[in-house]
């Protein structure tokens, strides 16, 4: 492993080892992004995941990393070369794919940003291996084989380390959590549409805050 990709191994552990979720968050108004953000952060939520679903995602990204004391920003659904190179320049400190094909792969091993691949696969998860990834995302969690999955692929490759996302609710994450080989999970339960919507900070900072007591 080459010394880069170490050094964005490590940081990738760090971000992984901030909570027990990561905040999968959808900011449709970029007005709500640092109010949503503070309250994450209040509730105990550090690492927040904006996903590249919206037009004003990236500024989001911004907002949050120039105002948001304490939050940790990464960007989502990054599926080309253009959206890391974007989501860089945006100030995220990390990235966060649904899979991963050879095109982002190569431009990943040549860019600085931590980047968290996604699997579904033994063999997806063997060839991220090979190229020096530890840390990955399962995706889709429930779909792909949720905890049963993770726990057959502990056995022959126990050196990898996951953030499951995909399905996942405040009732079955604690299942995740309890494997091993599970380093947090992705959450989208922590900001609900409609409490976006509504600008209901107080209710999305009290789910982060029992999102935090999920594991002591």
């Amino acid at each position: 492993m080459s010394e880069a990709m170490a050094k964005r191994q490590q940081a990738l552990a760090h971000t992984l080892g901030l909570g027990p979720v990561v905040a999968v968050v959808v900011v449709e108004r970029l007005a709500d992004a640092v109010p949503m953000a503070k309250a994450l952060v209040a509730g105990g939520v550090l690492a927040i995941e904006v996903t590249l679903r919206t037009p004003v995602a990236l500024d989001a990204m911004r907002a949050i990393a120039a105002e948001v004391e304490g939050a940790h920003v990464g960007a989502g659904t990054v599926i080309t070369p253009a959206d890391l190179a974007a989501a860089e320049r945006a100030g995220a400190r990390f990235a966060v794919s649904p899979g991963a094909t050879a095109t982002l792969v190569a431009a990943a091993a040549e860019c600085a940003l931590p980047w968290l691949p996604g699997v579904a696969t033994a063999s997806e998860a063997m060839a991220a291996l090979e190229r020096g990834h530890r840390h990955l995302k399962l995706f889709p969690a429930e779909a792909a084989g949720g905890t049963a999955l993770l726990r057959g692929l502990h056995g022959p490759l126990p050196g990898l380390r996951f953030c499951p996302t995909g399905g996942i609710t405040p009732a079955s994450a604690g299942n995740y959590l309890a494997l091993p080989n599970v380093a947090c999970v992705g959450g989208s339960w922590l900001t609900p549409a409609d409490r976006m919507a509504a600008g209901d900070w107080p209710r999305i900072e009290a789910l982060a805050r029992e999102a935090s007591a999920l594991r002591p």
